[in-house]
């Protein structure tokens, strides 16, 4: 078996945050599944007896304990019905890690704890024996028997950095049988470009995670002459009723020296993680504790090494009558350094410490993966979710894979009222109907960091509308700023009589819109030079639901127009300044194969593609030592399989077969030559 490419399991499998945080009286810590089961509206589908009764649903990762009982019963009569060991062949997928035992809980739990779809039944894909690694090969044929097996969903909280073609084939496959595959975003983030394969692929659903409810959603915002900055609440650290307003004094490591000589009073302290001597332990509870005697109003710990941390103020090793009096918070090094460089006399500095349930995970790998389509596509309860673990316990963890399984049970939940829906639809529903996430300054959460929004199965549940697609990305340029996106309407009950059509965006993005039968047309034009990317989102209200269509804008000063003949994409470059050179990436939407040529003004470019599917072009275009992006999106229909070629047939890549061919024909003169030397010789 290839080890290949290996997968570092999301959460608590490589970076498992499990945590429990301490509160002061009036904030009891509350944290099971029913809390955030309700909180994303799961309680409104029981109404209806409707509970994922009959829907079976693949989970890919440690296995599952069986013997658990929420979880009780391996076989036809049990909840895990089946699936397969991977590590042991031969042998029950039994859990011996926990992480896929907390994955299920989540889905399915029907015991003491009660998952989002309690009478769906489980697949069990064993591919990690300790958790740490599986190899790219397991994850294929967990997919692909997944497939075998009559899975209707399949849950991935599974991932790498980067993409893995072999990955998205095998998602692809699923997708094309219309098996709903839902993938974790992975724990990367705040940093943008952080999800990788399976949740980069195109059609499956990629979870973020959010906070769990309100009293289990701490979050930290910092501001230092008025730039945000990405912080951290410590465990044991407290809400502030208003936000604190003061400047901030470097602190060395925090120690009682550091702070002997300096006037820290009513300041905000910065000290950096650690100590200055070597094998010494100097606690946060302990930096927190200089801070307060030195009259400081709250602290903040930088790294010392790359990277933001999770700290614990309350731990095993603290003292017993020890409570925190200040909000403590950690920084990434590289933002706590540039902090301490720039401080001034008279910097000033807002630190916020309040609950809000629907803010994104600090941890939430973010998008964007692509220029041309939208990633994560949503969000999830996935901080401090209490769920299943082996041996029959319970524990509280927290990852973006405790958010996709939010969105696999609410999958069954919709497929058991819908039996007959295809994955579009029910990704439509779940996306379009999805409620809206702000940052700590009200302002919503990027597209790259939010998608469409946090899951809100009670609306997915009254909805009577599918929009598709739920979500678009556009491409307009300065010689073609203008263009007409359709919305397709599908109605599952009453009529678009008194629909209602808005738009939120920029003022300088021109929108209108008209209905025609179960269309909704929709004209966008981009007002002045306002080149870079723009967001917008659709609102159409029918029957007293709301449901939000996003989109992004890339409005560039270049533009790459694409025709198709004949099996070839002719490209030809636009700029209004002289450009000398372009580079042109073609990427096919079914695979993520991508193939380049170069153009000049001298030069035309052209490819020759072999499948029907829409293509994605991408150009970089040098103007005066300059590039300036381009994009653009072709859909090819007019490919006859039967014309394909015998290598195109195979799968073979033009270059490769040219590279053989070549080798061939040197080895062939060569073999002659030899041939001829040797029969001169014996004449």
């Amino acid at each position: 078996m290839k080890l290949g490419i290996v997968f570092a399991c999301i959460i608590t499998i490589s970076a498992s945050l499990i945590i429990l945080q301490s509160f002061e009286s009036d904030d009891i810590f509350h944290t099971y599944l029913d809390k955030s089961v309700p909180f994303v509206g799961a309680n409104i589908p029981r109404l209806e007896g409707i509970d994922g009764n009959g829907i079976k649903i693949a989970i890919i990762d440690t296995g599952v304990d069986f013997n658990h009982p929420d979880l009780f019963g391996w076989g036809p009569d049990g909840k895990v019905i089946g699936g397969y060991n991977f590590i042991q062949e031969g042998t029950p997928p039994l859990d011996t890690n926990g992480h896929g035992t907390q994955v299920a809980g989540v889905i399915a739990a029907d015991g003491q704890l009660i998952g989002v779809a309690p009478k769906a039944k489980i697949l069990a894909y064993k591919v990690s024996e300790n958790g740490e690694a599986v190899s790219s090969d397991l994850i294929i044929k967990a997919i692909d028997k997944a497939i075998e097996d009559g899975a209707d969903i399949i849950n991935i909280s599974l991932g790498v950095n980067k993409t893995n073609a072999s990955i998205e084939h095998a998602v692809n496959r699923a997708l094309a049988k219309n098996i709903f595959v839902v993938t974790a975003a992975g724990n990367d983030g705040p940093m943008p470009q952080t999800i990788g394969s399976p949740g980069k692929n195109y059609g499956s659903v990629t979870v973020g995670a959010t906070y769990n409810n309100l009293t289990s959603s701490l979050v930290a915002t910092l501001e230092v002459n008025e730039k945000p900055y990405t912080v951290i609440p410590m465990v044991g650290s407290s809400k502030l009723n208003e936000p604190i307003v003061s400047k901030i004094i470097f602190g060395g490591y925090g120690k009682e020296k550091d702070l002997k000589d300096i006037n820290t009073t009513d300041s905000i302290l910065l000290v950096e993680r650690g100590s200055d001597i070597k094998g010494e332990l100097l606690y946060f509870s302990t930096k927190e504790k200089n801070a307060v005697n030195a009259g400081a109003k709250a602290l903040i710990v930088y790294n010392n090494e790359p990277g933001i941390f999770l700290g614990e103020l309350i731990h095993e090793f603290v003292e017993s009558d020890y409570k925190p009096q200040i909000p403590v918070v950690s920084i990434d090094r590289k933002d706590g350094l540039e902090i301490k460089e720039s401080l001034q006399e008279k910097n000033k500095a807002i630190l916020h410490l309040f609950y809000n349930p629907d803010f994104v995970a600090h941890f939430s790998s973010r998008g964007p993966v692509s220029p041309f389509y939208i990633k994560p596509d949503i969000l999830a309860p996935g901080v401090y979710i209490n769920t299943t673990q082996i041996n029959g316990g319970y524990n509280v963890t927290s990852g973006t894979s405790f958010a996709a399984p939010h969105v696999s049970g609410a999958v069954a939940l919709l497929l058991e009222k819908y039996p007959n829906m295809h994955h579009h639809e029910i990704k439509s529903l779940l996306m379009t109907t999805s409620a809206p996430v702000s940052d700590a300054y009200g302002q919503k959460f990027s597209l790259s960091d939010s998608g469409s929004g946090r899951l809100d199965i009670a609306k997915a549940f009254q909805a009577k509308l599918i929009i598709t697609p739920p979500n678009f990305v556009i491409n307009l340029s300065s010689d073609n700023p203008t263009t007409q996106k359709q919305l397709e309407l599908k109605l599952l009950g009453g009529t678009l009589e008194n629909l209602e059509v808005r738009f939120e965006g920029p003022e300088f993005i021109q929108f209108t819109h008209v209905l025609e039968g179960n269309n909704l047309l929709i004209k966008i034009k981009i007002l002045g030079q306002n080149y870079g990317e723009h967001e917008g989102r659709i609102i159409i209200n029918h029957n007293e639901v709301k449901y939000t269509i996003p989109f992004l804008i890339h409005y560039t000063e270049g533009s790459i127009s694409v025709n198709q003949k004949e099996g070839k994409l002719n490209f030809t470059i636009h700029h209004p300044e002289q450009w000398s050179f372009a580079k042109i990436s073609v990427i096919n939407s079914i695979d993520g194969k991508t193939e380049t040529v170069t153009a000049t003004p001298e030069k035309d470019a052209s490819i020759r593609v072999n499948e029907n599917a829409e293509y994605w072009v991408y150009a970089k275009i040098k103007v005066n030592g300059k590039t300036f992006d381009a994009y653009n999106t072709i859909e090819v229909n007019s490919i006859n399989d039967n014309n394909q070629s015998e290598f195109e047939l195979l799968n073979i890549p033009e270059k490769q077969i040219a590279i053989v061919l070549g080798i061939v024909i040197i080895i062939g003169i060569v073999g002659v030559i030899a041939i001829r030397r040797t029969v001169t010789n014996e004449v």
